[in-house]
């Protein structure tokens, strides 16, 4: 990745600013790259001190991420409220701040005075118009920095900011990948009686997302099959993921039916996550396995493929996703499973298309779905609904078929 080269009229000639714009930055990390691009900014500037601190906007404080020349600001972890001392008024207003004293009257941070700063410059980092955090100078000689130096400082803060901006967002979707793939069952269950397969394809566009499918039997031999999916993409919905995914086996393992599961997972969504939402599918069936309770948090409906019959979609009473409504009723429902039937379940990437209706992919998944093999169902429907085109949301697919017990 490299930035764009700034016009001939952004800067004076004399000064080097391609320089932050150089490809060959493209290799490094994001800690890496922000202290690379600071040691330039020294050098353009002929500054002694340079610091970036980045916004956490769970707490609306500026943190320092990277720092030359006053390294303990990293070090310490030094973290600025939004709208106090220099860099909090910087990141409060959006706009450039000179200081030419620097003392306890002017900045929040002791090391700045302590370190023997007499002259500091700050402007904002913005990726349009989201405030990234601040890009600050400092001379240990008095100094005023001009208006030609205050806009270059400008320009490079747009670089840098551009430079973060898609850094991290690369950062971000390799962890969200890893994080997602982890999460999934590394094999599926050993349960006689049963059969299974799985897919699960990622979006090839807008980034990874928070879908999954989980199969697990309880020592009893209570077998729990999942699919859910947590709105949005992104390292943040994959996290969620994760959690919530957890939470639900736990629950199942204190023995509580599939509706009080997504109860408890509701409630726990609500108070950690606020302001996030999840359509998750609960299945349970006991030993030998010839029913199976459901049921759904706003999630796609089932299909049952029978022998000798048409699949269908399971009428499972639909309450509404995760996250959504405060002591939400949930539900369940029972539902027969004649041998060599399939169940199937799924995340709404399987079905949902862009101009079309969620009916028309409903019907196209039931026209697929047989009572055969899981890998040879998966095989098909993912044939019949996806085949070449471009997944534009990820899709995760579990299938279980009963068949006869081996003694």
């Amino acid at each position: 990745m490299s930035l764009p080269p700034l016009s001939s009229a952004e800067t004076a000639p004399s000064l080097p600013i391609g320089s932050i714009s150089d490809a060959n930055l493209s290799h490094l990390d994001v800690d890496d790259l922000l202290a690379e691009l600071l040691e330039r900014v020294i050098a353009l500037l002929e500054v002694d001190t340079a610091a970036i601190l980045l916004v956490d906007e769970a707490s609306q404080q500026l943190i320092a991420r990277a720092a030359r020349g006053i390294e303990e600001e990293v070090r310490q972890g030094v973290r600025i409220a939004i709208g106090s001392g220099f860099a909090g008024r910087i990141a409060a207003e959006r706009r450039p701040v000179v200081l030419d004293r620097v003392d306890e009257t002017t900045v929040q941070n002791p090391i700045l005075w302590q370190k023997g700063i007499q002259a500091m410059l700050g402007v904002p980092l913005q990726d349009g118009s989201h405030l990234l955090g601040v890009l600050h100078v400092g001379s240990l000689t008095p100094r005023r920095f001009s208006k030609q130096e205050t806009s270059l400082l400008e320009l490079v803060a747009d670089r840098i900011a551009a430079a973060i901006r898609e850094r991290e967002l690369e950062v971000e979707r390799a962890a969200a990948r890893v994080l997602q793939r982890s999460l999934l069952p590394s094999a599926l269950p050993a349960c006689p009686g049963m059969q299974f397969a799985t897919r699960y394809v990622p979006a090839e566009e807008g980034g990874v997302g928070g879908d999954w499918y989980d199969a697990f039997v309880m020592p009893s031999g209570d077998l729990w099959i999942m699919t859910g999916d947590v709105a949005g993409h992104g390292l943040g919905p994959a996290i969620v993921m994760g959690r919530l995914r957890s939470a639900i086996r736990a629950y199942a393992l204190e023995g509580y039916e599939p509706a009080t599961v997504l109860a408890l997972a509701d409630r726990k969504l609500q108070f950690f996550e606020p302001g996030l939402m999840a359509t998750v599918l609960c299945a349970m069936a006991r030993p030998p396995y010839d029913t199976i309770e459901l049921a759904s948090a706003g999630h796609p409906p089932p299909v049952l493929a029978v022998p000798d019959s048409s699949a269908t979609l399971i009428d499972v009473p639909v309450t509404v996703p995760l996250g959504v409504l405060a002591d939400a009723r949930r539900i369940s429902t029972t539902v027969e499973l004649p041998l060599s039937s399939v169940l199937l379940t799924y995340t709404d990437g399987l079905i949902e298309r862009r101009g079309e209706s969620l009916d028309a992919g409903l019907q196209r998944l039931v026209d697929a779905a047989t009572a055969s093999h899981p890998e040879i169902v998966c095989r098909t429907v993912m044939d019949a609904l996806v085949g070449s085109s471009v997944p534009r949301d990820d899709i995760a697919v579990l299938a279980l078929r009963r068949v006869k017990s081996q003694p």
